[in-house]
């Protein structure tokens, strides 16, 4: 960049051009250097001063400085130079006489580190492209740990990817960038093009790109990234517009936010559908297989009456699962998300989802219609009577009181299934891993999300004026109250509970089994920040 300076006296108007800039480009439009501390008579730029010269910029840049050169020289055009005026830069900045270096230090933020090294731990690489010279920008991005502190301790290969200039990187043809050990993590003197080209290199390795950035030149990254990301303060309205997200605060940090709140909202949503999708499959496999019950005439008896449905697909299912769900949905994110890799492009329908829902559907379908197999043949004598569908008998009476434990057990499975569902993997009675309270920390779990406690609340409390209030309960619902089948009730949730419990204990042996076997550097497969500092 240059500037005019016009100096106005009663003896003379004199102008000065004024230029700073890289200091490879300034030093190859100067002739002339003043050179030493007491000189300043200008002297021909020799290539012994060029080498001295890029040799300080070294030094200077290996600190982490942002290095400029200053150059000057007499503006001699005799026409007076108005604002606005076109002029030809070619013409401005040439023969200009070297002045010296300007080293600025432009600290990272101090939570740009930890931000960092968070975002590695969660699964999400991330590179500098930067305008800065390579020593600076290396200098910085070991500070901030995107590159390793000591390069030796890895192999030459990479080492010599992480870092590269733009030119160096420009150069190589699609083949030999996708053929690199490891693309680079630190991409100085960047021009616009050159970030796009990294964002193309990003997709053709099947990653999901993030771009940061404030410029105009970087507006074509920003709208090439899956997600450009622009700063609310610095950032120009060219970068604003471009951008799908504006950090207001233009912290780095933020992103890491950001991050959080997506896998929180991705984890709610994927147990909302868990939970309603298991209760469908709980309810089809209790009707299906119930029908193999057989009255006295031959016609089937049925361990959940058609009114007793309808309510647990309107008022379970419906209204008191709907604030079950919505309690799910407001649900923090899991304690364990940093330490997760980023999720595949598939959706919510992971294998591991699918295969919750069969489990948890089939396994309380069972234990519904095991309440009703023993409190018939278990403490009763088996006779399923005839016309039981209809109306309440005497003969009925057994089946009236199996229906009714079924029903309960149907009702407390659905609403302890959601507080199970709060964290997929981890077991209902120690959500906090780092919690010292080993026998109570479940409660605080529990009441921390009020919404979803009232939720089971209200479900637990409707449906006892069902089960007790006469004619409501034996005349619509078919079924009558019950009193030591309570205790079938508690032994069917705690054998519940310690079924869901078995089967996230073997997902968790499982899932640390493969993270074993594929190691550490598995867990950065999808994810890739660009940061663009200049």
């Amino acid at each position: 960049m240059s500037v005019i300076f016009t100096r106005i006296t009663s003896q003379e108007e004199r102008s000065m051009v004024f230029t700073k800039g890289a200091v490879e480009r300034i030093v190859d439009a100067c002739t002339t250097v003043v050179w030493g501390q007491d000189s300043s008579t200008p002297i021909p730029m020799t290539e012994e001063y060029r080498s001295h010269i890029f040799q300080n910029m070294e030094e200077l840049a290996k600190l982490g400085l942002r290095v400029f050169a200053l150059a000057h020289r007499p503006y001699t055009d005799k026409a007076r130079v108005l604002e606005g005026a076109d002029l030809d830069r070619d013409d401005i900045e040439k023969d200009l006489c070297f002045l010296g270096l300007i080293g600025l230090y432009d600290p990272p933020r101090p939570e740009t580190a930890a931000s960092i090294q968070a975002c590695y731990q969660a699964g999400i690489a991330v590179h500098m492209v930067t305008g800065d010279h390579p020593g600076t920008a290396k200098a910085i991005a070991q500070q901030v740990g995107i590159l390793p502190a000591d390069l030796s301790t890895v192999a030459a290969d990479v080492a010599d990817s992480m870092v590269m200039t733009a030119s160096e990187f420009d150069s190589l043809s699609e083949a030999e960038i996708d053929s690199l050990p490891t693309l680079p993590l630190v991409t100085a003197r960047c021009a616009p093009q050159t970030k796009v080209s990294m964002i193309n290199a990003l997709h053709r390795r099947g990653r999901f790109a993030t771009m940061t950035g404030d410029g105009v030149n970087d507006s074509p990254s920003l709208k090439h990234a899956d997600v450009g990301i622009a700063m609310g303060q610095a950032g120009s309205d060219v970068a604003k517009n471009a951008s799908d997200i504006i950090l207001t605060d233009d912290n780095f940090a933020s992103i890491l936010n950001a991050v959080e709140e997506a896998r929180r909202i991705f984890d709610n949503i994927q147990k909302f559908v868990l939970h309603l999708l298991a209760e469908n499959i709980a309810q089809a496999c209790t009707l299906l297989i119930g029908l193999a019950f057989k009255d006295l005439d031959g016609r089937s008896v049925f361990p959940l009456a058609p009114v007793e449905i309808i309510w647990i697909i309107m008022v379970t299912s419906g209204i008191t699962d709907m604030g079950l769900d919505m309690g799910l949905g407001m649900e923090v994110a899991a304690p364990d998300f940093i330490d997760r890799p980023p999720q595949s492009k598939k959706g919510i329908f992971t294998w591991e989802v699918i295969i919750d829902i069969l489990v948890y559907g089939i396994w309380t379908a069972a234990l519904c219609l095991a309440a009703f197999s023993i409190r018939m043949w278990g403490f009763g004598d088996g006779n399923l009577a005839s016309g039981c569908n209809r109306r309440w008998s005497a003969e009925c009476d057994e089946v009236f009181h199996a229906r009714a434990t079924t029903f309960v057990c149907r009702t407390w499975l659905a609403l302890f299934l959601a507080w199970e569902m709060v964290n997929m993997r981890r077991s209902f009675f120690r959500m906090e891993p780092k919690s010292k309270k080993y026998f109570t920390q479940w409660m605080y779990d529990v009441w921390r999300n009020q919404f979803l406690f009232w939720s089971v609340m209200a479900g637990w409390i409707t449906m006892f004026p069902i089960l007790y209030i006469p004619v409501i309960n034996d005349v619509v619902f078919k079924h009558i109250g019950i009193s030591w089948e309570w205790g079938i009730v508690f032994v069917e949730v705690v054998v519940f509970f310690a079924g869901v419990e078995a089967w996230k204990w073997a997902k968790r042996v499982y899932f640390r089994r493969q993270e074993w076997k594929q190691g550490p550097t598995s867990r950065i497969d999808n994810a890739e920040t660009t940061r663009s500092t200049a």
